[in-house]
């Protein structure tokens, strides 16, 4: 087994609020991967006095640790319990019914010799390579489905769509969303490898068509994370005229991970 991590803030001036983890082997087999992003609010109050990365920090730790100890457990509940134990960490201080708790998109993988489970919660990418070197996308694609509009600006966005029946989802301190993450799981013999994306290195496939899944894996394995992410902000650079990045930040946060079984 072979597990490559890179990740890059999208500024200096800010801290990077994205979370990655590898465990293996995990409860003496097998491993986990655990990627994050986490959802930078729009300034003015969030109704939490702790940070987008002390958030991502506990839930990743938490999603981590219950992925590689309690094997009883599936991913979807291992997901509910670790945003629950979050949440209980700062109910006390903080209005997590604001719209803009601290929240974040999560990748979940964990494997053994039998099986490939997966769990993908909002925008994050999850790639599963078989041994013939088809590249599979697992991808929770409810934000590219939302109603036209819906995105128009962020007040929309928390009105409407964001955690909420119709539009999307993310982690924030509803346990109850993990219900609605993409799951499932994959034989182990059909696959070769796994590379978990947040959205800030999936640019180079999903905005700026560079290449298909099968070409970000075939980067991650010949550059590795680093190389992908280094690809991006080549890419970023260029588009001064923003023709593909519209929208959003012409930087964002990205992780990459690798794993080759």
């Amino acid at each position: 087994m072979r597990i490559e991590l890179a990740t890059a803030p999208g500024s200096p001036e800010r801290p990077n609020e994205d979370w990655a983890a590898a465990v293996a082997p995990a409860a003496g087999q097998g491993g986990v991967l655990v990627l994050l992003d986490g959802v930078t609010p729009p300034a003015g109050s969030d109704g939490c006095v702790h940070s987008v990365p002390w958030f991502t920090a506990r839930l990743g730790g938490s999603l981590a640790e219950l992925s590689a100890s309690r094997r009883d457990l599936t991913l979807v509940e291992i997901l509910s319990a670790s945003i629950r134990r979050t949440a209980d960490t700062h109910r006390s201080l903080c209005d997590l019914s604001h719209p803009r708790t601290p929240q974040a998109t999560v990748v979940l993988a964990r494997w053994d010799e039998e099986r490939v489970e997966h769990l993908v919660l909002s925008d994050s990418a999850l790639l599963v390579e078989a041994p013939d070197g088809t590249v599979r996308p697992l991808l929770d694609d409810r934000i590219d489905r939302l109603p036209p509009g819906s995105l128009a600006s962020e007040e929309i966005a928390d009105a409407r769509v964001r955690n909420k029946e119709g539009g999307f989802f993310t982690a924030a301190a509803d346990p109850r969303v993990a219900s609605r993450a993409v799951n499932g799981e994959t034989p182990r013999s059909e696959v070769r490898a796994l590379a978990a994306l947040t959205d800030g290195a999936s640019r180079w496939t999903e905005k700026f068509r560079e290449g298909d899944w099968t070409a970000t894996l075939d980067v991650l394995r010949k550059a590795g994370p680093q190389g992908l992410i280094d690809r991006v902000r080549e890419l970023e650079r260029a588009d001064t005229g923003r023709v593909y990045l519209r929208r959003g930040k012409t930087h964002d946060d990205a992780t990459a991970v690798l794993v080759e079984l």
